[in-house]
C-alpha cells in the first residue's frame, strides 16, 4: 500500500493531467467535470451581489486614501510628523490584523450561513462607527493626534476583518476557474465603481473646505507661480466649515455599508471547499504560513504587486496635496480625481477581455502606461496635460486592481495541487498578501508625510515653500514611476502562465473526481490505476 500511495502522491505533485489518470479514464473525468461546471455555474445575480458586497469598503478606503492626509494637515491642523504617525501606525495596525484575522478565520467552524460570512456580518457595524469617528474633529486640541490615531487604527483593523474573509470567499463561490475569474472581474469592476463613488462623494462634499477665498487664483488657465499667491497670513482655512462638511461626508459614506452587506448576505451562498478530501485535515495556521512563504509563484506575485500598490497609494495619498500646493489646481482636484476613477471603471471590461485573450502576465504592461503622462504633468503642468494624465492613470490603476486578485486564485490552485491533503490555506494566502501590501503602504505613506515635515510643510496655509512643491512632485511622479517599473520587472519571473494554469485546472478536476480511488487503494484492486 505504501508503494502505491507514494506513486499516487508523486503523480499529484505534477501539473500534467496525463500523469494522474490513464487515457481511458481521462475522457470519463473530463465529461463529468464539464457537467459539474455547468451545474455550478454562477448566475449574474450572484456575481453582482458578491461584487456589491465589497463596494462599501472601497468607497470608504477611496475617501480615506485621497483625503485623509489633507484633512489631518489642513482641518485637524496637526503637524506632518504627527500625520505620518497616524497614517503609518494605522496602516500597520491593519497589517498586523491580517495574520490574526487569518488565524482565527482558519479555525472557524462551518455554520448555517457558511464559515466566512459570519465574520463579514459581525464586523460591519463596528466599521461604520469607527469610520464616522475617524473624521470627527474633537473639541480639544492636545489629544487630536491620539483621537485620530486610535480610530484610524481601529478602522484599518476592522476593515481587515471584513476584507480577508470577503476576498477568500471567491474560492468558495465555485470551483471553476472561469467562473471565479468572472466573479473577480465583477468584484473589481464594482469596487472600482465604489472607489469612484467614494472619491466623488467625498470630493464634492468637502471641496469647499479647501477652496478658501484667501487661496483664490488670478489666472484663467489655472496655474500660477507660488509668488502670485497671497501671503500665508491670509490663508488660514475655516475649521468650523471644514469640520461640518467632513462629518456630512463621513455619515453618508458610513451608511453605504448597510446597503452592501444586505445585498451580499441575501445574494450570495457560500459553498464548502469542493476540493476538500474526506481525509483532509485543516493545516495549522503557522505551518500554513510557512508553506505559503515557500511557494515561489506566491512570493513573486506578492513582491511585484507590493511595489505597484505602494506606488498607487503614494499617488492617491499625495494627489490632492499636489493639486492644491504644487500646481494651482485647487478648483480642479475633485474633477481630476473623478476623471481618474471614471477612466478606471470604464476600462475594467477592456482589461478583463485583454487578460482572457492575451494572458494575465501580458496585461500587466498596462500598469506602466501612466508613467510618461505623470512625469509630463510634473514637468509641464498644463490643464490639458493634467486631464490626459488622469485618464491614462485610470487605465493603469484599473489593471493594477484587477490583476493581483485575478492571479491569486491561480496561485492557490497551484498550491492545492502540490498539497492535496491540506485545507484551510485560502485565508492564509489572502491575509498574508494583504498584510504585505498594507505594511508596504504604511511605510510608504509614513515616509511620504515625514518628507513633507522635513522640507517644511506648514498646516492650514495657502502658500507652501518651493521645497515642499518639489517634494510633492517627487512623491506623485518620480517615486511611483520607479516602484512600478521595479514591480513589473519582478513580475517577469512569475512562473504561472496560461498553459500551466489550464493544466492545473484540469488536474484539480480529476483529483476531485477520482478521490474515492485514492482513498481506498488498499481495499480495491481495481482502483490501483491511480
Amino acid at each position: 500500500m505504501d508503494r502505491v500511495a507514494r506513486r499516487g502522491d508523486a503523480a499529484l505533485d505534477k501539473t500534467g493531467p496525463e500523469l494522474i489518470l490513464p487515457p481511458e479514464q481521462q475522457q470519463m473525468v473530463a465529461g463529468s467535470a464539464e457537467g459539474l461546471r455547468h451545474e455550478e455555474k454562477l448566475s449574474v445575480c450572484s456575481k453582482l451581489s458578491y461584487a456589491i458586497g465589497g463596494a462599501p469598503n472601497q468607497v470608504a478606503s477611496s475617501a480615506t486614501a485621497f483625503f485623509l492626509q489633507i484633512y489631518l494637515l489642513d482641518i485637524a491642523q496637526i503637524t506632518p510628523f504627527h500625520a505620518s504617525l497616524v497614517l503609518s501606525v494605522g496602516k500597520a495596525c491593519g497589517a498586523i490584523a491580517d495574520p490574526i484575522a487569518g488565524f482565527f478565520i482558519s479555525k472557524s467552524k462551518w455554520t448555517k450561513i457558511g464559515r466566512l460570512m459570519p465574520w463579514i456580518l459581525g464586523c460591519t457595524p463596528f466599521i461604520m462607527a469607527s469610520y464616522f469617528f475617524m473624521w470627527y474633529l474633537p473639541p480639544f486640541i492636545t489629544g487630536r493626534v491620539v483621537w485620530h490615531l486610535a480610530f484610524y487604527s481601529l478602522f484599518q483593523a476592522l476593515t481587515t476583518l471584513f476584507q480577508v474573509p470577503y476576498c477568500a470567499l471567491t474560492m468558495f463561490l465555485t470551483p471553476d476557474q472561469k467562473n471565479r475569474d468572472s466573479a473577480t472581474a465583477y468584484r473589481i469592476t464594482v469596487e472600482a465603481l465604489g472607489t469612484l463613488i467614494g472619491a466623488t462623494l467625498q470630493g464634492q462634499i468637502v471641496a469647499s473646505a479647501h477652496a478658501s477665498k484667501h487661496c483664490s487664483q488670478n489666472s484663467s488657465v489655472g496655474f500660477l507661480n507660488s509668488s502670485s499667491l497671497q501671503q500665508n497670513s491670509s490663508g488660514i482655512l475655516s475649521l468650523t466649515h471644514g469640520r461640518n462638511v467632513y462629518m456630512i461626508a463621513a455619515g453618508v459614506i458610513g451608511g453605504i455599508y448597510l446597503f452592501g452587506i444586505v445585498i451580499l448576505f441575501f445574494g450570495v451562498k457560500e459553498k464548502d471547499d469542493p476540493y476538500a478530501l474526506s481525509s483532509d485535515k485543516t493545516v495549522p495556521f503557522f505551518k500554513g504560513l510557512r508553506l505559503t512563504m515557500k511557494c515561489g509563484p506566491y512570493m513573486k506575485l506578492t513582491a511585484s504587486f507590493l511595489l505597484i500598490s505602494t506606488a498607487v497609494q503614494l499617488k492617491q495619498g499625495n494627489f490632492v496635496l499636489f493639486c492644491t500646493h504644487a500646481v494651482n489646481l485647487r478648483s480642479h482636484f475633485q474633477n481630476l480625481v473623478m476623471t481618474i476613477l471614471v477612466s478606471a471603471v470604464l476600462s475594467m471590461p477592456f482589461w478583463q477581455w485583454f487578460l482572457k485573450r492575451f494572458g494575465k502576465k501580458e496585461a500587466a504592461v498596462g500598469i506602466s502606461w501612466m508613467i510618461p503622462f505623470v512625469i509630463m504633468l510634473v514637468t509641464v503642468p498644463k490643464l490639458t496635460v493634467a486631464y490626459a494624465a488622469a485618464c491614462v492613470s485610470g487605465l493603469s490603476i484599473a489593471a493594477s486592481l484587477l490583476l493581483p486578485w485575478s492571479m491569486l486564485p491561480d496561485v492557490v490552485d497551484h498550491f492545492r495541487l502540490q498539497n492535496p491533503h491540506s485545507t484551510g490555506h485560502e485565508t492564509i494566502f489572502y491575509s498574508s498578501y494583504v498584510l504585505f501590501t498594507k505594511m508596504s503602504a504604511a511605510i510608504g505613506l509614513g515616509i511620504s508625510a515625514s518628507s513633507l515635515e522635513f522640507v517644511g510643510y506648514e498646516s492650514g496655509i495657502c502658500r507652501q515653500s518651493d521645497n515642499v512643491v518639489t517634494m510633492l512632485k517627487v512623491l506623485v511622479g518620480g517615486v511611483p514611476a520607479g516602484l512600478v517599473l521595479l514591480g513589473l520587472f519582478i513580475l517577469i519571473f512569475y512562473p504561472i502562465n496560461e498553459k500551466s494554469r489550464k493544466e492545473t485546472k484540469y488536474a484539480l478536476e480529476m483529483l476531485r473526481q477520482t478521490h474515492p480511488s485514492i482513498e481506498n487503494l488498499a481495499e480495491s484492486e481495481e482502483n490501483t490505476s491511480v
